[in-house]
């Protein structure tokens, strides 16, 4: 990508790549005021140019953040967020010295969703004094990087997703209730991205459990392979939280990983995810 021709176009804020592939961040703009179409329709074009776009200094509230949100698309309740919770569209994620980071692996949100997320806006609430970044890879240039051949190969498979796979354990329920509510789902190892047409990996060590049609070895080769794609740190872009930072990623396009090396320090976060659509594969 040519850095220089990113940051022409924009008039709502200026863009501030992060590395060559993916990342930037939007300076210039107040995610607290009363943001303009033509402002919003800015960000979005920047998110689907870069992946993941950070905001830094904004002093916005929980509903604020609800409401920028909202600019985008319907909003998810997670089965995480407490039934008692006022606001239930945010996610709060807290760790601390009872509770030490467990995102530390390479996932998109909700992919066990039959329309799974169009993306995430994460906003820091507490921080500890190190540690604690967010790594973003870009699933395109994990889907260019794959040989022909392999990319031949596994173009037209199809991944199950499974809530239980994550969420049994931290919610205490047993995978036969989990799938009641959240059956698994079918979709394609290689999604086309509905906005911007382009293919990329979409199978994650988070969520997806096998491939239909081979055996469990075979799968999890073909899994393990396609996984260690977003550790390639060509791919990636790694953000340093500080207070008032937010950051917007599209979870079509790009995996994240929530860095757990600041335990027993504090890192408290609050997430409020935007509705998507079904997975597909046009060639």
């Amino acid at each position: 990508m040519n850095v220089a021709v990113t940051q022409q176009g924009y008039t709502a804020f200026e863009p501030r790549p992060l590395s060559p592939t993916i990342g930037a961040e939007l300076i210039g703009i107040d995610l607290a005021r009363d943001l303009s179409d033509a402002e919003i329709n800015e960000v979005r074009r920047a998110l689907l140019e870069f992946k993941v776009v950070f905001f830094r200094d904004q002093s916005i509230t929980r509903a604020q953040h609800i409401a920028f949100a909202r600019r985008f698309g319907a909003l998810e309740i997670h089965p995480a967020t407490p039934a008692d919770q006022e606001d239930r569209e945010v996610l709060r994620i807290a760790h601390g010295p009872n509770s030490r980071g467990v995102e530390n692996n390479w996932h998109s949100d909700v992919t066990w969703r039959e329309t799974p997320s169009l993306g995430s806006i994460l906003r820091a609430i507490e921080l500890p004094e190190v540690g604690g970044d967010t790594l973003f890879s870009d699933m395109y240039a994990a889907f260019e990087g794959l040989s022909p051949e392999m990319k031949r190969f596994v173009t037209g498979l199809t991944a199950v997703h499974d809530i239980a796979r994550v969420f049994a354990g931290r919610l205490k329920k047993s995978a036969e209730d989990l799938h009641a509510r959240f059956p698994p789902m079918e979709h394609p190892v290689i999604r086309t991205h509905p906005e911007t047409g382009r293919p990329l990996i979409y199978v994650n060590t988070g969520f997806t459990t096998h491939i239909k049609g081979l055996s469990r070895k075979e799968s999890d080769w073909v899994l393990e392979h396609l996984y260690a794609q977003a550790a390639i740190p060509e791919y990636q872009c790694r953000f340093r939280w500080a207070p008032g930072s937010i950051a917007f990623w599209d979870n079509r396009a790009c995996q994240h990983y929530a860095a757990s090396d600041y335990f027993p320090a504090v890192r408290v976060m609050e997430r409020v995810t935007i509705a998507g659509d079904k997975p597909f594969y046009r060639a």
